[in-house]
């Protein structure tokens, strides 16, 4: 293999992977961390005749294969320094391991069929205990419950085979190498997160070895490098180190510079996460009381913690489709917003329409609107739903503050939900905090290019990374305080008193 070098009297940049739940993307950045291009395209999602949904891996490679020969066919003027590749948590899949063969279909992580499977873990270990050493809960996302349906049900040989997740199966088909990187493994509940190894007395329990996982390291050291074959498919010069980034959602949350005291991502989209960081150390009672999980970051040093609501803009698209046979444009959602007043409603609805996440995880639990009456119109029940998604992170919010010990008061938003400022000025006045918008469209692939460039030696490490992107003029939305008193009675009163009778309702369905 010819290493390739650096090219003086061309731009060196940063190519980037993120493999989504609804679309891949691939981009190239600068050094300054200016988004030079971008192709995006949708995950080929699909259902089997069995009732779960999967990935074609190789479908899912030649597509990326393709965008990002694409990308280098009207870049010729640019030279890739770095690859980094980030994707879903949990999705993956099985490989043998003499030449890295699919031996079974990408399950994505949201997926249930492994539902089932939560009940063997759970009788198999002491959930607080586990907690302790993996930093998650049980539940059917996990890469172990995932493994464990596959054994039974679709019967399929572990011997001799490798779980990657799918930023590691990319990274094999570019360098050879089977990898994970930390913050990916510490999402298969058989990963101690401190020790940053294979939990090898955990998986005995499951007649699993350590070796059905690939070797772990932080996002920063690259996996491999990209070979010669390869390198002539996507028409780049072999050679170049390939990184592991991760976590989509922790390299969001590096990009917008969430590993800093009193700094959290808000990541809005159909699903909602709030992503916080606080240096790493052994878990406690109280970490397991969060109701958080928590993982190592792609920033070394340091845990994130991560919350999330499932259907937080799904709860707007939810409520978009039902109104209207042919589902209400976001024109007519906008003018209806437009319309609606500011003051803080009386209507409370409580997003919980495919169950609550973190840090009070339950899937029994049901969304509600209360406090209807005959005056409502459906501009408060818009209103409504933006409000009662703010208050879920609000609460995650709070909860962040007592897992970090510290004050939670810059809040930086990114994703699809950004576009809509009547919402982004809610969850202002809501929190009582400035919302500040990420200023990239594009964290997950800036965070992923930024760790490519650290493994690549452009930057001696993350806080260089970080400081070396330009970031144009902030764009912040600041809380109203007579609407942030409003709400914060409304919060208090009513949104988190109704919880526990919502809960032990459902509960007893």
């Amino acid at each position: 293999m010819s290493f390739y070098s650096l090219s003086p009297d061309r731009q060196t940049c940063l190519l980037a992977i993120d493999v989504g739940t609804t679309h891949y993307k691939v981009g190239l950045f600068g050094q300054d961390g200016s988004c030079l291009q971008v192709a995006s395209r949708p995950t080929p999602v699909s259902s089997s005749t069995q009732g779960y949904h999967f990935i074609p891996p190789g479908d899912l490679w030649s597509g990326i294969a393709q965008a990002v020969a694409g990308l280098q066919c009207s870049s010729r003027s640019l030279v890739v320094a770095g690859i980094g590749i980030a994707s879903t948590a949990e999705s993956g899949l099985l490989v043998d391991r003499s030449d890295g063969t699919p031996r079974s279909v990408i399950f994505p992580w949201f997926d249930t069929s492994a539902g089932e499977q939560v009940e063997v873990i759970e009788h198999k270990g002491e959930a607080r205990e586990r907690f302790m050493a993996s930093g998650v809960y049980p539940s059917f996302k996990c890469s172990l419950a995932k493994i464990l349906w596959v054994k039974q049900h679709l019967e399929l040989d572990l011997q001799n085979a490798v779980w990657l997740s799918v930023a590691d199966a990319i990274a094999f088909h570019l360098t050879g190498c089977f990898r994970t990187d930390y913050s990916l493994a510490g999402r298969t509940y058989a990963f101690r997160i401190f020790e940053k190894e294979w939990d090898a007395d955990w998986l005995k329990q499951f007649s699993l070895s350590p070796d059905l996982f690939p070797p772990a390291m932080p996002a920063i050291q690259p996996a491999g490098r990209l070979t010669a074959s390869i390198a002539a498919l996507l028409d780049l010069p072999a050679g170049i180190p390939v990184c592991i980034a991760g976590h989509d959602h922790i390299c969001a949350a590096l990009a917008v510079g969430a590993i800093r005291p009193g700094v959290v991502l808000d990541s809005m989209g159909t699903a909602e996460a709030l992503v916080g960081a606080f240096p790493e150390r052994p878990l406690k009672e109280e970490d397991y009381q969060s109701g958080f999980s928590i993982g190592c970051h792609v920033a070394p040093g340091h845990f994130y913690w991560i919350g999330g609501l499932s259907t937080s803009g799904g709860s707007l698209e939810w409520l978009r489709k039902l109104v209207s046979e042919d589902g209400l444009s976001y024109a007519d959602l906008a003018s209806i917003l437009e319309e609606a007043s500011q003051v803080p409603g009386d209507i409370l609805f409580f997003p919980y329409l495919a169950g609550s996440g973190a840090p009070h995880t339950d899937q029994g639990m049901r969304g509600a609107f209360v406090g209807l009456n005959l005056s409502h119109h459906l501009g408060d029940l818009v209103k409504a739903v933006l409000e009662g998604t703010a208050y879920e992170v609000e609460l995650m919010r709070r909860q962040g503050e007592v897992l970090t010990a510290k004050p939670i008061n810059r809040l930086v938003a990114a994703g699809g939900g950004v576009r809509n400022p009547r919402w982004m000025q809610v969850k202002a006045d809501v929190s009582g905090c400035p919302y500040e918008l990420a200023q990239t469209s594009e964290a997950v692939l800036l965070g992923a290019a930024l760790i490519a460039g650290v493994g690549a030696g452009l930057y001696a490490g993350i806080e260089e990374a970080l400081n070396a992107v330009t970031r144009p003029p902030e764009n912040i939305y600041q809380p109203d305080l007579e609407r942030h008193a409003h709400y914060k009675t409304l919060f208090e009163q009513g949104f988190l008193k109704l919880q526990q009778p919502l809960r032990e309702f459902y509960r007893k369905k």
